[in-house]
Order: structure tokens, then C-alpha cells, then sequence
């Protein structure tokens, strides 16, 4: 009975590790639905924010791609485990396997169909963010800053698809599996640092074009996880009396700096909340406006959420603290809230600096439902 319930155990982890990353990313896509809506009760454009065509997707057509998301990836899953616990072997195998097939095709197909422009300035910034060869626009930083709180979705997604070119889905061999893709593999802290890397090498071509100081400040931000991620990392690679002895106080070291800098300039850079002084104005009243306008406990709240949310975000980003895969995924969702919060400000940072530099008057903001003719770059 004892194995039987390891044997649980060690499927519904394997379960959990395919569709982890889905299940993060609809959140996500959820949130940043919520995050667009705000704008439109507000005064911050965001289509401007972001240099967009008027006919980008709004927080409706965000919320219709989620919503889909959210019927696909739960009955993969579904299926997966009804099939593998039916005796189903190779067809519960061929779920995950599928799934991944289809998003991966959906994103690429290039047919005018769900979103094609979208689909397509996506693609284009993701290629821009791995190779910042070109000057580095705001929604080049912006997805790149999203990127490092989804570090977790790079490293399951690099674990469920070695698995898959292993042919090691849906099998008992789990200690074979885990030997080649488990938490000993060295792709995991190279995946995991790959988005501070890109988000790296965007300050210092940014340093390059502007020649303004703060985005050397900004590189060593993002340098200092590196540390972190692959000082955890030498856990498995190193005796148990050298961890506990020098690499286990440097990595605490290095996490601390990590996010107290990290929290040091989301308040005093990216959000520019050294005056505590305004939030959102809304255009129209709402639950939102009636909540939020002029009200300092928010600052506080997010102030304060996330310091916290910062410190814990260092948990997951330790390969060998990532043993409990319930709780990872519970800070993993902590750290999108934060992110969610963070999206917020961060924009309308951005947007009070392009009124102030006068590139826009208030009076001049479209609303959703004011299409404008003709496009500007894309439409997203």
C-alpha cells in the first residue's frame, strides 16, 4: 500500500510538471485581461504606451483567449490522468505531447486567422528580446520584465520537453526520467537565468544607445541573480559539508541583495513612488475609481506586498528548495500577483512621462471604442 501511494505521488508530480506551465501561462494571460480593462476605466492609454495600433486586442478578446485556454489545458489533463489510471498508457502519453503540439503550431501558423497580428508581434518581440541587436523599445523591456517572473514556466517547459524527445511521458521509469531531466540537470539553472540574462543584455544595449548610467545600474540588478540561481544549483554538485559550510551563506548573501536591490528600484524607478502621491484617475466612475482614487493605503499594500513577495520570489527561483512542487507553484502564483500589481504602475509611470514630455494631451486619449483609421504599427 506504501508503494502504491509513492507511485501516486511520483505521477501526479510527473502530471503536474506538463501542464504546470499552460496552467501558469492562462493565469497570466487572465491577469494581463484585468490589467487592460483598468486602462480603459483610466486615463493611461496603453496602445501609446506601447507604440500599438488602435485595433489591438482588448481586454474582452484577451479574456475570449483565456477563457480557451482554460477548456483546453484542463481537459488535456483530465484526459491524461483518467487515460494513465485506466491502464491507457501510450494514448495518456500522447496528451501532453499534443497539447504542446497544438499551442506551438497556434502561435506560428500563419494563416489570418485568431489574432494573426497579434499572434505575429508577439513573435517579433520575443525574437527581439533574445537578440536586442536593434534599439530596445518599451514593449521590448516590458515582456522581457514579465519573462523573469515566469522563469519558473521556462524551466518546467525545458523538464516537460526533454521528457518528451526522451520518450519518458506517462512511464514508472521515473528515476531514469529524472536523471536526465531532473533537478540535477544543468539546463535548469540555465533556463532559469535566461530572462536576466536577456533583460542583461537589453540595459547594456540601451547603455550603448542612450549612454545614461541608470541602465548599468539597471544590468547589475538583473546580474545579481545569477548568483542565487546557480549558487543553489552547486547543491547537487557539491559535498553536503561544503553546501552548509560556504555556498549555502553565500547563496542567503546573494538572495538578499537580489531583492532588496530589486525592490529598491521597482519602487524608485520603475514605479517612480517617491512622492506617494496620485494613483490611476479615472475618466468614468467605478468600483475601481471609487476604491483606488487618492487612497495612500495602497501605495502601503503594494509597497509593502511587494518587499515580501520579492524575498519569496528568491525561493523559487533555488533549484534546491523546489522539492514541494505545491508550494512552488503557490509562490510561483505570488510572484504573478506582484507581477500583476507591478504592471500597473510600471505603465503609468510610462505614460506620465510621455504627458509630461508633451508628447500627448489628456483630452486626446482614445477610448477602446474609438477605433482610429489606419494603423500605426501593429495590431495587437
Amino acid at each position: 500500500m506504501r508503494m502504491d501511494a509513492n507511485l501516486r505521488d511520483l505521477f501526479l508530480y510527473e502530471a503536474f510538471l506538463y501542464y504546470n506551465p499552460l496552467l501558469l501561462v492562462t493565469i497570466m494571460v487572465w491577469l494581463w485581461g484585468v490589467n487592460v480593462w483598468v486602462f480603459l476605466q483610466s486615463n493611461v492609454s496603453y496602445p501609446k504606451v506601447f507604440d500599438i495600433d488602435q485595433n489591438h486586442l482588448t481586454h474582452k478578446d484577451i479574456w475570449k483567449c483565456s477563457t480557451w485556454m482554460t477548456i483546453l489545458v484542463p481537459t488535456s489533463m483530465t484526459s491524461y490522468l483518467y487515460l494513465y489510471s485506466h491502464g491507457e498508457v501510450s494514448l495518456a502519453a500522447s496528451q501532453p505531447v499534443l497539447l504542446y503540439i497544438f499551442v506551438a503550431m497556434l502561435l506560428v501558423f500563419p494563416f489570418d486567422i485568431f489574432y494573426l497580428s497579434s499572434r505575429y508581434f508577439f513573435l517579433r518581440t520575443l525574437l527581439r528580446i533574445a537578440f536586442p541587436l536593434q534599439p530596445i523599445s518599451f514593449p521590448d523591456f516590458f515582456l522581457a520584465d514579465i519573462l523573469t517572473s515566469m522563469a519558473k514556466v521556462f524551466s518546467d517547459l525545458e523538464r516537460s520537453v526533454c521528457r518528451m524527445v526522451n520518450k519518458q511521458v506517462a512511464t514508472i521509469a521515473w528515476f531514469e526520467a529524472d536523471a536526465v531531466c531532473g533537478s540535477h540537470s544543468i539546463a535548469i539553472p540555465i533556463v532559469l537565468v535566461l530572462p536576466y540574462l536577456w533583460r542583461l543584455l537589453q540595459c547594456l544595449r540601451q547603455y550603448k544607445d542612450t549612454k545614461e548610467k541608470n541602465c548599468l545600474l539597471n544590468a547589475l540588478k538583473y546580474s545579481t541573480a545569477v548568483p542565487v540561481i546557480f549558487l543553489s544549483a552547486l547543491k547537487y554538485h557539491v559535498f553536503p559539508e561544503k553546501w552548509t559550510t560556504l555556498y549555502r551563506p553565500l547563496w542567503l548573501l546573494s538572495s538578499v541583495i537580489n531583492s532588496l536591490y530589486s525592490f529598491y528600484w521597482d519602487i524608485t524607478r520603475d514605479w517612480d513612488l517617491s512622492g506617494f502621491s496620485r494613483i490611476f484617475k479615472f475618466t468614468k466612475p467605478s468600483l475601481v475609481s471609487n476604491v483606488f482614487y487618492g487612497r495612500h493605503w495602497v501605495y502601503f499594500w503594494v509597497i509593502g506586498s511587494n518587499l515580501v513577495l520579492r524575498g519569496s520570489w528568491t525561493y523559487k527561483l533555488s533549484a534546491h528548495l523546489r522539492h514541494n512542487y505545491l508550494t512552488v507553484f503557490g509562490i510561483t502564483l505570488l510572484e504573478m500577483f506582484r507581477r500583476f500589481q507591478w504592471v500597473f504602475f510600471r505603465v503609468e509611470n510610462e505614460w506620465n512621462k510621455i504627458t509630461r514630455a508633451g508628447g500627448v494631451q489628456l483630452t486626446e486619449v482614445p477610448r477602446e471604442d474609438e477605433k482610429l483609421l489606419g494603423s500605426n504599427i501593429y495590431d495587437v
